[in-house]
């Protein structure tokens, strides 16, 4: 994986654990994840086009 992608993949991640603890159950949490990463992993590489990387 480059860096580019792991950093992003942190980035998202971080910001999800900011706010996972208060986010309800442990399913919510899964489904919230999983959405996440979703909008994460399509997101990246119009983003990653758009600044040239």
């Amino acid at each position: 994986m480059d860096p580019v992608t792991l950093s992003f993949y942190a980035v998202v991640c971080g910001l999800l654990a900011g706010f996972a603890p208060s986010a309800g159950s442990r399913a919510f949490r899964i489904a919230l994840g999983i959405g996440v990463g979703l909008v994460a992993a399509s997101v990246l590489p119009p983003l990653r086009a758009s600044l040239g990387i």
